[in-house]
């Protein structure tokens, strides 16, 4: 039996109270944790001292830059990560063939952290922005993968029977006219949700 929503979920100002409250516990909570010395010496910030530190990397022209720079890896990764998780989802899901020899690899490598790929990503591209993307892109290409493997094999088959019967034959007309535009809309969700993760 579903349990009933709380009187202050109700309504848009509600939610957005206890979302101000949540917040304000959990900084009660960080500042607590870093009083109590539930850490080392230096290893959690004064949370009232964060926006003064920000505003001093901002005003000592440290931060765009930085934040620039790892843009470059971040996008190049996303963009990776994105296509081929997309293009071996796509093709996994279409070939029965493809799917078999490929499902165990899937199943060891899917476990794999992003961050543990770290230090195959210092031996074979050492400290630089190509080997931060392949850690990214290693994250992000699992998310999309599976999402764009599912969507495609739920793409409803009768669909591709009507393609056949107005003479859409043709392994790629197929793909273009059914296969493609069916998960189109769940693929684009999940592009944000991984940007949401990574983020």
């Amino acid at each position: 039996m579903a349990s009933q929503a709380h009187p202050l979920t109700r309504s848009r100002l509600g939610r957005a109270l206890l979302g101000i409250i949540g917040v304000a516990a959990f900084v009660m909570l960080w500042k607590y944790a870093q009083s109590a010395g539930w850490a080392a010496a230096g290893t959690i910030p004064d949370p009232f001292r964060l926006p003064q530190a920000l505003i001093d990397e901002w005003s000592s022209d440290r931060l765009v830059p930085a934040i620039l720079s790892s843009l470059v890896h971040y996008v190049w990764g996303l963009a990776i990560g994105t296509a081929l998780g997309f293009l071996v989802g796509t093709l996994a899901a279409s070939s029965s063939l493809l799917d078999a020899l490929h499902a165990w690899l899937a199943r060891i490598l899917r476990p794999i952290p992003p961050l543990a790929w770290v230090v195959f990503a210092i031996a074979w591209f050492k400290v630089s922005h190509a080997g931060a993307a392949f850690v990214i892109a290693i994250g992000v290409f699992w998310v999309n993968y599976f999402a764009t493997y599912s969507a495609v094999r739920n793409v409803d088959s009768r669909f591709y029977e009507l393609a056949r019967a107005f003479g859409q034959n043709g392994h790629l007309r197929q793909a273009l006219q059914v296969t493609l535009p069916g998960p189109q809309q769940g693929f684009f969700l999940v592009f944000e949700l991984a940007l949401d993760k990574l983020g």
